[in-house]
């Protein structure tokens, strides 16, 4: 079924206030009240919007968060363990981590540099997509509260606001309903892994207000909630697409024109092909791949070519290998050995391809073609 049905299924506002409750982080009442007092109309389907029961803001996103250096250890970092999973992207002139224990409990961090772009991530769906704010004018963006496919809800602090569904980047109710936030690429992959690759980096450490650090050690969903088995959203409404473990982790690329169906590359069946592999495919119409990485539990899309020159890769130790230099490059676009290797270059980025569970990303992308069925 389809995700939206614009102009079949308006919703005003005053329905939502009431749905039933059920905690987004495993808390209930600590959110602020109403998210909206006025009516407004949303062109969501109804049956799959629910209140997560912690109010608006009651899921606090950061605003420009202290950024400190993955090594070494101190309280602020401390948090973070080889076997989380961080998000890499690029603030200003440097690429940074957000470790996912971060995402657990704010969801949503603003940077407010020339770039003014946001980072989010949804715990209970598992995809992690970063945004410039320029079609909202700049404003920040925060956590309404709500869920749509048991996915996050975020609002602007635009008078009046408006609210966006993160895994559609677009608005879907108030009055920028139909805008769409530009996309910026976003990487995943193991605290040990990206230390692997950038030990001199620096990350996103545990917010000053937060003085309990202890408080980001662990995942408050569960320890088995990410399970790819598990098929719990926590009873917010999401359809179910059988074809892979409902929380199997799929690296996917929205679809174009008609012709042009969603994309996803499963986690397991990528790992059935080793360490390290460079899958090549179509997206919109022109040559990409899909760098995968095992060690490091990471994949992205990328187009393949080595400066302006279109090129070939194969799977190499380390990473993949270009045939135009023979350099290696690792999963997050660096070139890591051979002649590129210490110089600034980078691959170029699909921006459109992001991490999510399974059940979510079909539940947004119907159609989806998988490009791997397995071993």
């Amino acid at each position: 079924m389809l995700a939206l049905h614009p102009g079949q299924a308006q919703l005003h506002w005053c329905v939502l206030l009431a749905l039933p409750l059920a905690g987004c982080d495993g808390t209930d009442g600590i959110g602020t009240g109403p998210i909206v007092e006025e009516e407004l109309v949303c062109d969501l389907d109804p049956a799959f919007l629910a209140d997560g029961g912690v109010g608006r803001d009651g899921i606090p996103a950061l605003t420009d968060p202290d950024i400190l250096p993955i090594s070494p250890v101190v309280p602020a970092n401390s948090f973070v363990r080889d076997h989380d999973r961080v998000i890499a992207v690029q603030v200003g002139a440097e690429r940074i981590v957000i470790p996912h224990n971060i995402m657990w409990r704010h969801e949503i961090v603003n940077f407010n540099g020339d770039d003014q772009m946001v980072v989010t991530y949804c715990p209970l769906t598992g995809s992690a997509l970063a945004f410039r704010r320029n079609a909202v004018e700049g404003a920040e963006l925060g956590v309404s509260g709500l869920l749509y496919y048991a996915n996050l809800v975020m609002y602007d602090s635009n008078v009046p606001e408006s609210f966006w569904p993160q895994m559609l980047g677009e608005a879907r109710c108030g009055p920028r309903t139909g805008t769409r936030l530009e996309r910026l690429p976003v990487v995943e992959m193991t605290m040990a892994g990206w230390k692997s690759l950038h030990p001199d980096s620096r990350m996103v450490g545990a917010p000053g207000g937060f003085s309990d650090w202890r408080l980001y050690v662990r995942n408050p969903y569960g320890d088995d909630y990410e399970d790819p088995g598990n098929s719990d959203f926590l009873d917010h409404p999401i359809p179910v697409d059988g074809r892979l473990p409902p929380k199997e982790r799929v690296l996917g690329l929205p679809g174009g024109a008609s012709d042009s169906p969603p994309q996803a590359f499963p986690f397991g069946a990528m790992a059935s092909l080793g360490d390290h592999a460079a899958l090549e495919f179509t997206y919109r119409n022109a040559p990409a791949m899909v760098i995968w990485d095992g060690t490091r539990e990471a994949a992205m899309a990328y187009r393949p070519e080595v400066g302006a020159q279109a090129a070939r890769f194969v799977a190499g130790d380390g990473g993949v290998v270009d045939d135009v230099t023979g350099t290696t490059w690792a999963v997050d676009g660096t070139p890591v050995a051979g002649p590129l290797a210490g110089t600034r270059r980078t691959l170029r980025p699909i921006a459109d391809a992001y991490v999510a569970f399974w059940a979510a990303w079909a539940a947004f992308h119907p159609g989806t073609e998988l490009m791997l069925t397995g071993p």
